[in-house]
C-alpha cells in the first residue's frame, strides 16, 4: 500500500477546482433539515465512494456552510478548508484501493449566504413566500452537501429532508417516505439512475402537487409553488411530451418524471434529472426542452463544460421536432427564413459550439446550435438522423461523453466525410460555405 492524497480536481480544464480524484462516489444519502423561518440548513450527509488509488486523504466540495464533524467509516476523521469550496479530509487509517468508504458530515449555516458566481450559478435562493430552491449549473450542489463536484463522477442520489408541518419537500427520483411528527414532516426522494451533481435538487414551499403514471407506471410528480398553478394544464402534458419524445430519442431513460413550477424571476429552467425547475416564465416549448434533456445530458452526460452543445444544441433541437410534428412547421422555410435574418450577422456565428472557452458555453448553442443540428440533418439524411437520435443516447446511456465522441459517433453511422461539415458549424467561427450550409434539401 502507498497511499497519496487524492487530486483536488478532477480535471476539467475551464474549472480545474471543480471535482475531485482518487475515489468514484456511488451515492449521495443526504440528509437536511430546514426551517424557512429561520433560513437555516442543518445536513448529516453521507457519501458512499469506492477509492480509486490508495488514499491517505481526499477532498470533498462544500461551499460556505460550516463542518461540524465528519466520520469516516465510523470513525472521527480529521478535516480541513481549503480555499473556496474545498473540504479535505483525512482518515483515521489510510484507504486502500477498490475499497468502498462512507464519509459522513455533519454541517450547517445560512446557505443563501454563501455567495454564488451569478449567471447560470444560482446558488440556494429564498423564494418569495419564504420557501427554499435550488439550481444552478455548473454549480449547485456543493451550496448545499458535500459532493464530488464534477460531471464526469456520477453517482445515486437520497435525499431524506425535516421542514416544519405545511411545507413540503420535491426532489429528483420517486418519494418512497414521508411521515410527520412533533410538528415536522420528513420526506424521503431517492434517484436511482445515476445522476451528475449539478442536476440534483431540492426545493421547500407550499406546492399544489399533481401525480399521475405514464402508461408503463412511470410515476409522474408535478409540483406548482403559490403563483404557479396556472400551469397545472401544461404538466398534464407532460406524459404526451414524453410520449413524442420517446419515439425520436428511444425508451425514457429514468425511472420518473414531473417538474417543479416556480414564481420566480430566475432567467433559466434546468434540467434537474427526472424532475426539471421551471422559472415562472417557462412555456410547454421549454417543458419540451427540459424534458429532451432527460436523454441529451441527463441519461448521455457531457464529460467536459466544453461539450455543452451535448446538451443544449440536441434539446434545443426537440423544440424543432415537436413544432414540425404538432404544429405542422416546414423546418426547411424556418431555417432559410433564419438564415436570411442572420446571414450577415457575424455576432451570430462567431461563438464556437464546441470549446468556446471557459464562461461562453451556453453562447449559440440555442440558436446557432439549432440550425447547426438542422443541416447535419439534411447533410446526413432523414434515415441516418433518425437513427442518430436513438442510437446515440442508448450508446451512452448512463455515461458520460465529449462531442468528439459524437462526432465520430455521426460519421461511423453516417457513412460519410463530415469533417468539413463539424469544422465549419461546431469548431468554426465565421458562416459556413454553402456546401455545408445548405447541405441536401435546403438548397431547394
Amino acid at each position: 500500500m502507498n497511499p497519496a492524497p487524492g487530486a483536488s480536481g478532477a480535471g476539467d480544464p475551464y474549472y480545474p477546482m471543480d471535482g475531485n480524484g482518487g475515489y468514484d462516489a456511488t451515492e449521495y444519502q443526504v440528509g437536511i433539515t430546514y426551517d424557512p423561518a429561520k433560513g437555516r440548513l442543518d445536513g448529516d450527509t453521507t457519501v458512499i465512494a469506492k477509492a480509486t488509488q490508495d488514499l491517505n486523504r481526499y477532498n470533498l466540495d462544500l461551499r460556505g456552510l460550516t463542518v461540524q464533524s465528519v466520520e469516516v467509516d465510523g470513525k472521527p476523521a480529521k478535516f480541513a478548508r481549503e480555499g473556496e469550496f474545498e473540504l479535505v479530509v483525512t482518515p483515521a487509517e489510510p484507504i486502500r484501493n477498490g475499497t468502498t468508504f462512507r464519509t459522513k458530515v455533519l454541517y450547517g449555516g445560512d446557505p443563501s449566504a454563501t455567495p454564488k458566481a451569478g449567471g447560470s450559478e444560482n446558488g440556494w435562493q429564498k423564494s418569495k413566500d419564504g420557501g427554499a430552491f435550488i439550481v444552478g449549473e455548473p454549480h449547485s450542489a456543493s451550496f448545499w452537501y458535500p459532493v464530488n463536484e464534477t460531471p464526469r463522477d456520477k453517482a445515486m442520489f437520497t435525499l431524506t429532508a425535516r421542514v416544519p408541518d405545511g411545507w413540503t419537500v420535491i426532489s429528483n427520483g420517486r418519494e418512497i417516505q414521508k411521515a410527520a411528527a412533533n410538528g415536522w414532516t420528513t420526506t424521503s426522494w431517492q434517484e436511482r439512475t445515476p445522476v451528475a451533481a449539478y442536476l440534483t435538487t431540492v426545493a421547500i414551499d407550499k406546492f399544489t402537487v399533481d401525480r399521475m403514471a405514464l402508461p408503463d407506471g412511470t410515476p409522474v410528480v408535478n409540483a406548482y409553488a403559490p403563483g404557479a398553478e396556472d400551469r397545472r394544464d401544461t404538466g398534464r402534458r407532460l406524459p404526451e411530451i414524453i410520449g413524442f419524445l420517446s419515439s425520436k430519442f428511444g425508451p425514457y431513460p429514468v425511472d420518473a418524471a414531473g417538474g417543479i413550477y416556480l414564481d420566480e424571476d430566475i432567467h433559466f429552467s434546468l434540467e434537474t434529472q427526472t424532475r426539471p425547475t421551471y422559472a415562472k416564465w417557462a412555456e410547454l416549448i421549454t417543458v419540451v426542452h427540459e424534458t429532451a434533456h432527460q436523454w441529451f445530458g441527463d441519461s448521455v452526460t457531457l464529460n467536459s463544460w466544453s461539450d455543452i452543445c451535448l446538451n443544449e444544441c440536441l434539446a434545443s433541437y426537440a423544440q424543432w421536432l415537436w413544432q414540425e410534428s404538432r404544429d405542422n412547421e416546414n423546418l426547411d422555410v424556418r431555417y432559410r427564413a433564419a438564415l436570411e435574418i442572420m446571414r450577415g450577422s457575424a455576432d451570430f456565428w462567431k461563438p464556437k459550439l464546441v470549446d468556446m472557452g471557459a464562461g461562453q458555453e451556453f453562447r449559440g448553442v440555442y440558436d446557432k446550435g439549432i440550425l447547426a443540428v438542422h443541416a447535419l440533418r439534411r447533410k446526413i439524411g432523414e434515415g441516418a438522423f433518425a437513427r442518430l437520435l436513438k442510437e446515440w443516447p442508448a450508446a451512452y446511456r448512463n455515461a458520460n461523453a465529449t462531442w468528439a465522441d459524437f462526432e465520430a459517433f455521426t460519421i461511423k453511422l453516417s457513412e460519410q466525410n463530415l469533417r468539413p461539415f463539424f469544422d465549419a458549424w461546431f469548431h468554426g467561427t465565421t458562416i459556413p460555405p454553402d456546401a455545408e450550409l445548405l447541405p441536401g434539401t435546403l438548397r431547394g
